[in-house]
């Protein structure tokens, strides 16, 4: 079959068939399927594919748009597509298939209880219908994921959707949407925790034996970038993620996907050009949609924004960002991670990365239409920032309360027994630590707040990155080189911030703490160097911040 390009309607699309006036299956009418016409902004391009299990001839166009927008977790209107061809062609397994994959979206959070009896009654109708070999293969693959779910754990079920497309994969080596999904299966199931990266790289291997063969598939490019979203692997990925945004120009995701690569390696211009033109994607679909606030992509890619503004020492700019959404109180969908982390990330960032504490211990939660109290990883954040700024400021008092809050939400997370919250858990006991830590600190033990902050780094050494996330708000290992250096141990805080720099390329204030560090022992090439970098790095970025003055004071005073 011929690749396929889709070139769309600004503002919508309202696919057409033959009309054959299929006869209705009443079982459809019990299901909420989302409907209406297609909100495609730009050009309308979401990439080539081939995908050869379409079943009406009429159909197939369709079909492999709808394909098309799964791979670029365009979730609603990938859903809207495929129930297009159901109505044209009740009658085609594969449409099915591609609904109940919609709602799975097997790299983002589990679906709820609705989603997943939306999805068990779909492929219900389509097990029912007639449909060849390989067409059963994957509506068999993607039924074992909604199988038993009421009783069986979403990981366990999330296991057995990629063991039945590593079967696919291998009885229809021909077949590269088998690889693809196959790839995405293998990234589902990865250790969010750990760092061996194993199933990533095993996805990554397929993926990128594809590429070549098929430079404008949407899904091979976009899968490699999640799979080398790490600062291990992230090497790899930055070929891939300069071409994947020409590939889908018309998905807000495709646009802002390449900057979680230049996050990784601290290239900080590439991520900003890329999320500007995510969030103004974004924007599209929030008026083709018409909606009341702002969609998660928008938030997601502010996000990132935020934090390489602040690594160029832009401080104008990323308070600029923040002034987009720190007013509005609904976001699309709400519940989103995508939404719910920024919303406590970004404030506590602006305040943290800059060292107001002043502000730190000020900030409040966002007056938004959620509970936070649900949502107990995101509001850590906050409770961590607050804490940070009090105990900064010697309010202790004030930091003893914000710990008990932190245990509390910690407390609160484990015993939800959500596996795929693990690294939740991680990042929120880092952040107990990192508090108790600096409170000793302050309170003149030393020997204790030292201790604390080196176990607090010894977890993260060993946490992966949440993937919603461009970073941590601040790292326990800047932290500790922040320690060291009051602690007057220069030589072993510039290590510290070595190891930061070494995972984090290009922070701001990972190197502007190595020039100290490596000024304070003595090593002024070392510090000209991290002064020279620091300079470089903010030198379009007009930067009011005082550590930039001190970088060039310090390089014209030891001029050769």
């Amino acid at each position: 079959m011929k690749s396929l390009k889709f070139i769309l309607p600004v503002f919508g699309l309202l696919l057409c068939f033959n009309c054959k006036n299929p006869k209705p299956n009443p079982a459809l009418a019990s299901i909420d399927f989302q409907r209406g016409d297609l909100l495609l902004c730009g050009s309308g391009q979401f990439g080539e594919l081939k995908f050869s299990l379409s079943c009406d001839y009429e159909t197939r166009k369709a079909f492999d748009l709808a394909v098309a927008l799964l791979h670029s977790f365009q979730y609603s209107e990938s859903e809207k597509a495929f129930v297009k061809v159901i109505d044209a062609d009740p009658n085609c397994p594969m449409a099915y298939w591609g609904v109940a994959m919609s709602i799975y979206h097997a790299a983002w959070f589990p679906p709820s209880n609705e989603d997943l009896i939306k999805g068990s009654a779909v492929l219900k109708i389509a097990k029912e219908l007639s449909m060849d070999e390989k067409q059963r293969d994957y509506i068999n693959a993607i039924d074992a994921f909604y199988t038993n779910w009421e009783t069986i754990d979403h990981k366990t079920r999330a296991k057995r959707f990629e063991n039945k497309m590593e079967a696919i994969h291998l009885k229809y080596p021909e077949d590269i949407e088998a690889a693809i999904f196959y790839s995405l299966a293998l990234f589902s199931t990865r250790d969010r925790v750990g760092k061996a990266f194993k199933n990533e790289r095993k996805a990554g291997k397929i993926l990128e034996g594809l590429f070549a063969e098929n430079p404008n598939h949407p899904g091979i490019a976009h899968y490699i970038i999640h799979n080398y979203d790490n600062p291990v692997l992230a090497q790899k990925g930055l070929e891939t993620a300069r071409r994947y945004a020409s590939i889908a120009p018309s998905s807000a995701h495709a646009q802002h996907m390449p900057s979680h690569i230049f996050t990784r390696l601290g290239i900080w211009q590439e991520s900003i050009t890329s999320n500007l033109l995510s969030s103004e994607s974004s924007r599209c679909y929030e008026e083709a949609a018409n909606l009341s606030g702002a969609h998660f992509e928008e938030i997601h890619a502010i996000d990132y924004l935020v934090y390489a503004y602040i690594q160029k020492g832009d401080n104008s700019s990323a308070e600029e960002q923040y002034s987009i959404i720190k007013n509005k109180k609904v976001f699309y969908p709400m519940m989103l991670t995508a939404v719910t982390y920024p919303l406590t990330a970004i404030p506590a960032r602006l305040a943290l990365e800059n060292k107001n504490w002043e502000r730190a211990a000020r900030l409040t939660l966002q007056d938004v239409e959620l509970d936070w109290d649900k949502f107990p990883w995101q509001k850590a954040i906050h409770h961590f920032a607050v804490a940070m700024g009090a105990v900064n400021t010697n309010d202790f008092k004030t930091v003893e309360s914000e710990i008990e809050i932190l245990k509390s939400l910690h407390k609160n997370l484990i015993d939800q027994n959500d596996k795929t919250k693990a690294i939740q858990v991680k990042l929120v006991e880092i952040q107990i630590k990192t508090t108790q830590a600096w409170l000793s600190f302050r309170k003149n033990d030393s020997k204790s707040g030292l201790a604390l902050m080196q176990e607090a780094t010894e977890i993260e050494r060993h946490t992966s990155k949440h993937p919603v996330t461009p970073g941590d708000v601040l790292p326990a290992i800047e932290l500790l080189g922040d320690m060291l250096l009051e602690m007057n141990k220069p030589k072993e805080a510039l290590a510290a911030y070595e190891e930061d720099l070494k995972g984090r390329p290009n922070r701001f204030n990972g190197i502007y703490g190595a020039a100290i560090a490596s000024e304070q022992s003595g090593d002024l090439g070392k510090a000209t160097g991290y002064y020279n970098q620091l300079i470089e790095l903010t030198k379009d970025s007009n930067s009011n911040r005082p550590e930039i003055e001190k970088a060039k004071a310090f390089i014209k005073n030891h001029a050769i």
